[in-house]
């Protein structure tokens, strides 16, 4: 019986990193080849082909190498050959490439996100038993039609919900609302629920000028002035609590819609979406009276994400409100 076909796209991360002695930290050093001889007997479960992207750090991956990644993915994963397709990813900016990947791409073959938080040259790095996780994914037919996974530590999290939460922990990447679609247990994959509603941006190219903005008390609208005087096509607020905002920053929110900026509302808090609760000066109802978009339950570097992937479908405001808000408030 022939063994399923996996791709596994290298683009660097921790996962292919060793001390460099002469820096006395972590580099990328790890070849393709070095990195799968320490997944032992993966060769049982399936025939393996390495695809090069690059060998970066995570915070050197910005959008336009995601979307010429996504252009990659799209062309291996539609091979007649292929099963499925890994993605080794810098833990760092792995959540928004996955994100923007599970959005972008429609298909119901397993596509796999795995990383590293321990480098080669320490003890218990976790590189190749995330790997050996991710094919044992990928090679699942139980993994079809889940969208973009990401496999970390055993647990296998959807890529729109999962997100990195600590900065040192295995454990890190975490379902912080709904838990974990499954895990990866003696080489099998047993999920424990499904994804109810993905959504599908259909986008060939992304819009780079998109800011994110923290909110805190007594902010007002100057960083919102300079964003948009600067060319921003949207901001992301990440507001607080329920969706409010200091009342100072009203005038930088009406300062962007009169520009045709797109504003996108999240919460800074970690769980929970966002709604037009409260009606007092810098609340909800009056952010979404005066045109802001709310976001959900993101987090604000999904939502940026998101934001980017509409602009470069429309910037009609109305129409980006379609998009951005299709889930959560229909």
């Amino acid at each position: 019986m022939s063994k399923p076909k996996v791709a596994i796209i290298f683009t660097g991360g921790t996962i292919s990193m060793s001390v460099d002695p002469r820096v006395g930290a972590a580099i990328p050093s790890l070849s393709n080849e070095e990195i799968m001889s320490l997944v032992t007997n993966i060769d049982k479960f399936a025939e393996i082909e390495a695809i090069n992207f690059s060998k970066l750090p995570g915070p050197h991956i910005d959008p336009t190498m995601m979307m010429e990644l996504q252009s990659l993915v799209v062309k291996t994963i539609h091979r007649p050959d292929i099963a499925g397709v890994i993605i080794t990813h810098g833990t760092d900016t792995l959540e928004e490439t996955a994100y923007l990947l599970d959005l972008t791409i429609k298909c119901s073959k397993p596509i796999v996100v795995a990383g590293a938080m321990r480098n080669s040259s320490e003890l218990g790095y976790d590189g190749p038993s995330n790997l050996a996780a991710a094919v044992c994914t990928a090679i699942s037919p139980h993994a079809m039609n889940k969208g973009v996974l990401v496999v970390m530590n055993n647990g296998v999290n959807a890529a729109s919900e999962v997100t990195k939460t600590n900065t040192l922990s295995l454990d890190t990447f975490k379902s912080l609302e709904f838990g974990a679609l499954g895990i990866v247990d003696n080489d099998k994959v047993i999920f424990h629920r499904e994804i109810i509603d993905r959504q599908h941006i259909p986008a060939k190219s992304i819009e780079l000028n998109v800011d994110l903005i923290k909110c805190v008390a007594g902010m007002d609208s100057r960083l919102l002035k300079y964003c948009i005087d600067s060319g921003a096509k949207g901001i992301v607020i990440e507001a607080l609590g329920r969706g409010n905002v200091p009342p100072k920053m009203i005038e930088g929110i009406k300062y962007a819609i009169n520009h045709n900026v797109a504003v996108m509302m999240v919460s800074r808090c970690p769980t929970g979406r966002v709604l037009d609760t409260y009606g007092y000066d810098g609340g909800g109802r009056q952010l979404r009276n005066l045109g802001v978009i709310l976001g959900g339950d993101l987090p604000g570097q999904k939502a940026r994400i998101k934001l980017m992937l509409a602009l470069s479908i429309t910037t009609d405001l109305t129409a980006l409100k379609e998009i951005i808000e299709y889930s959560q408030y229909q």
